[in-house]
């Protein structure tokens, strides 16, 4: 994965314009497609660091080429940044449930949207504060790895499902509200945003299958790992 391009799939040149001037500000090499079809070949070639994805594309939509990306062994692990003026809560799980890992409606801030690729491309890291294996009977962690394993079978999970998942077995037994599961998985706050984490949860609970109870629901604050 080439850590420091971006690839933005957008149709609209004004946007593209306005995205690959800030990102190239900031630091990172971009290249672009304007096409769903084109940008999904690109991604597979260029392995990016990371994906600007408007919806509405001709050819492929957004939705489908995130989906695509997400079902691929190779293209599974790059994170996709929705950019669209899809901007409703229904729109934003959509997206969340094909595996995106942020979304972000227009019209947006250029500053918002690097701190959002610089936020998820830190989650691409692995968990900073442990690196040795976290096991929680059946299921082992693999920070260094970027490795879950449950009876010693291999989960795939996205950058932001493992560190959510990292996160609430390192504090088993302790409840995590919504906020502060965005605040460390995410980095940064989303104001009215807290079902993102309803949704990310429930992609993982699906994922982790015969342990998805021991993710229990707090209602009305938030999430704890058994004990």
């Amino acid at each position: 994965m080439n850590a420091s391009t971006i690839l933005v799939v957008e149709d609209e040149q004004d946007i593209i314009d306005l995205v690959e001037f800030n990102l190239r500000q900031a630091g990172f090499n971009v290249i672009k497609a304007t096409n769903g079809l084109d940008g999904l070949r690109l991604a597979k070639e260029k392995k990016p660091a990371l994906l600007v994805l408007d919806l509405m594309l001709p050819g492929l939509e957004g939705q489908e080429v995130c989906r695509r990306l997400k079902q691929g062994d190779d293209t599974r692990r790059i994170p996709v940044l929705m950019l669209t003026a899809l901007a409703s809560e229904t729109d934003r799980i959509v997206g969340f449930e094909l595996g995106a890992d942020d979304y972000l409606a227009k019209p947006f801030s250029p500053r918002e949207l690097v701190l959002r690729v610089r936020a998820i491309l830190r989650r691409q890291t692995g968990p900073e504060e442990q690196s040795a294996p976290l096991r929680k009977d059946a299921l082992v962690i693999h920070p260094d790895r970027f490795e879950v394993r449950i009876d010693d079978e291999m989960v795939a999970l996205t950058a932001t499902e493992f560190k959510l998942l990292h996160h609430l077995v390192a504090n088993a037994g302790r409840v995590q509200t919504r906020q502060q599961l965005l605040e460390h998985v995410w980095g940064y706050e989303y104001d009215g945003y807290a079902r993102t984490v309803d949704t990310h949860v429930r992609r993982l609970r699906k994922k982790i299958g015969p342990l998805s109870d021991d993710i229990e629901t707090i209602r009305g604050i938030g999430y704890r790992y058994k004990e």
